[in-house]
């Protein structure tokens, strides 16, 4: 089919990948429509402990887009296993498990149980704050990347996708850090950090004063990044950032993504992924022959 790609060895039926942290574990979503429909669905982020998350209010919206601060709200690893999983297993559709974690030895741990289930993809959230190092967040640099991906990896039995946070000075460098340190595929972008105040009581919007900016105002920044990265890759690049339309996953494939997750558009439109991959449809058929395949990295710079 013209829209089939493959990442880490996994067949996707399209690029399209229901992003971790907007879609839930879909439940919600397969009262609209058959979520098998997606190329894969990565879940929402999972702790080794189960987290009420932060206080209200945790989401805003603003121009172009929208900022969280949900804090990870989970049922927890063995939650998800026993509660979550053998429904999603139920659909057909590629699983990848998105991981979170506040020290090595919890995401090794996280990642050791997972391991022996039916997912089919780890993703490694390395945005979180190392709470062994001050706070600072494990994706702020290549060495720390590379640490903290090369630790995941002694205990990963399933393929590994490294998600990078956008808040460094130099994405190709920590991409390529997670790559030599064993990382299977990387993801980007997650969120950047912004904020949002409310005039009238002189407060921030959010409870947690800070959160994670995501919608189409990202997305020329996703693309630089997706860009700089699969530049430098010799693992596959999967892009995100702000892509509401088939053309924005054409944008992303051409600059370097092997495939695409889509986020916040399933909160601004709970019918985005089928959306989309009816407009991918339609561009296959008025492109007869070219496979969507074809156009990873195909973007002419000269």
């Amino acid at each position: 089919m013209a829209l089939e790609t493959s990442l880490c060895g996994v067949r996707l039926k399209n690029p399209l990948i229901a992003a971790s942290g907007t879609f839930g574990f879909g439940r919600e979503y397969d009262e609209l429509y058959d979520i098998s429909c997606w190329g894969a669905v990565s879940v929402k982020g999972l702790t080794l402990k189960p987290r009420l998350g932060n206080p209200p209010s945790r989401i805003a919206e603003t121009p172009s887009g929208m900022l969280n601060s949900v804090g990870l709200q989970n049922p927890g690893v063995e939650g998800f296993i026993k509660e979550e999983l053998p429904w999603l297993l139920e659909k057909k559709v590629p699983i990848i498990a998105n991981v979170a974690g506040f020290a090595v030895e919890d995401y090794c741990e996280s990642v050791l149980r997972l391991s022996d289930t039916a997912i089919d993809i780890l993703e490694l959230n390395i945005s979180c704050p190392n709470v062994q190092c001050g706070g600072m967040h494990f994706g702020v640099s290549p060495q720390s990347a590379s640490a903290i991906t090369g630790a995941v990896r002694k205990v990963c039995k399933k393929p590994l996708m490294v998600k990078l946070s956008p808040n460094v000075s130099d994405i190709a460098a920590v991409a390529k850090a997670t790559e030599e340190a064993g990382a299977d595929a990387v993801s980007l972008i997650n969120t950047l950090t912004g904020m949002a105040v409310d005039t009238k009581t002189r407060r921030p919007t959010l409870a947690n004063i800070t959160g994670g900016l995501s919608g189409p105002a990202v997305k020329p920044v996703a693309l630089r990044m997706v860009w700089q990265a699969a530049s430098v890759l010799n693992i596959p690049t999967v892009g995100m950032g702000g892509i509401m339309t088939g053309d924005d996953v054409l944008q992303f494939m051409m600059v370097g993504a092997t495939a695409v997750m889509v986020g916040s558009a399933n909160i601004f439109d709970p019918m985005a992924g089928p959306r989309i991959l009816g407009e991918l449809l339609q561009y296959a058929d008025e492109n007869e022959g070219v496979k969507l395949s074809e156009l990873v990295g195909s973007l002419r710079t000269d």
